[in-house]
């Protein structure tokens, strides 16, 4: 039983506060009931939900980038700090103005991120390690719902749908309108360049080389969609349905589809490592699959409370 968690941002040049890290583990989430962010220890398969992590003042939200490095943390007041993740400790990273958001997106690797404000976007490239602000985008609406921006990892693009059409946003300042879309689409670039997925209205579209030629090729995908991801190596792309209570298995190359039966009703798609988490740390076991194996969904059990 494992589990992770995944997901923001990183680095900057001047170190602040350092707070303890505990042991090695699987990667982290955020307990909302205790307002902390807690450590998964232990080896995927057989993980348990640790203690809280120190940030040294209260935390009202915090998100952890795929490859566990680094953490975007909102104290009780809202205010955002930056944090880099190692194998001994914590370390606030100051030096960034960094927007209060409402939302932080990584990258699929976590080399970018996307802060969302209540009318623009942050974005932030060179993470964790030489992290810089590389422009702040408005945006024509607010973004509403889970999946609905998403960021490459060179940070040069955005994937962004709220209420109308799927735009390409360049953070150079270009933009262009990809397809028309439905409420709820949800949106996915892959790993190392700017191959791209969108599931809306009953239908998948995987998108090569979205800022260039914008090769598409559909496919009918059945359910509701919550979320949609792709695997570390891009070969597979994975779309969960809270509503149908599975993840559908979709390979990239061919379009075929395999359906993952869930014991929960996965909402999120959330990367750390070769994992993705489904859900969020609650009562219930966190629930969690693993891309790089046949192994499938694993879970970590909830944690005791006294």
């Amino acid at each position: 039983m494992k589990i992770l968690v995944s997901a923001v941002l990183a680095a900057c040049t001047v170190y602040g506060q350092a707070g303890s890290l505990a042991s090695p583990g699987a990667g982290f989430a955020f307990d909302p009931s205790a307002q902390v962010l807690r450590r998964i220890q232990g080896i995927p398969g057989a993980a348990l939900v640790g203690d809280a992590v120190e940030f040294g003042f209260p935390v009202s939200a915090a998100t952890v980038a795929p490859r566990l490095d680094s953490a975007l943390v909102l104290s009780a007041d809202g205010a955002p700090h930056l944090f880099r993740l190692t194998a001994g400790n914590v370390q606030e990273i100051t030096g960034l103005s960094l927007l209060a958001p409402s939302r932080a997106v990584y990258s699929p690797s976590g080399t970018s991120a996307a802060l969302l404000g209540a009318s623009s976007v942050q974005v932030i490239k060179g993470l964790p390690g030489s992290p810089a602000l590389a422009a702040t985008i408005p945006l024509r609406a607010p973004v509403k719902g889970h999946g609905a921006l998403a960021i490459s990892d060179d940070g040069a693009y955005l994937l962004y749908a709220a209420n109308g059409p799927i735009e390409l946003i360049g953070v150079a300042g270009d933009s262009r309108k990809l397809m028309d879309a439905t409420p709820g689409s949800q949106l996915a670039f892959a790993a190392g360049g700017h191959d791209a997925a969108v599931v809306h209205g009953g239908t998948l579209y995987l998108i090569q080389d979205a800022a260039g030629a914008s090769t598409i090729r559909s496919y009918p995908v059945p359910g509701s969609p919550s979320a949609v991801a792709f695997s570390p190596d891009a070969r597979k792309l994975y779309i969960a349905s809270a509503r149908g209570r599975s993840v559908l298995n979709v390979d990239v190359a061919t379009g075929g589809t395999t359906a993952l039966p869930c014991d929960c009703a996965p909402a999120a798609l959330i990367p750390m490592g070769s994992m993705l988490r489904l859900n969020e740390l609650s009562s219930e076991p966190l629930w969690l699959l693993d891309t790089a194996s046949d192994r499938g969904l694993l879970f970590v059990p909830a944690r005791a409370t006294n």
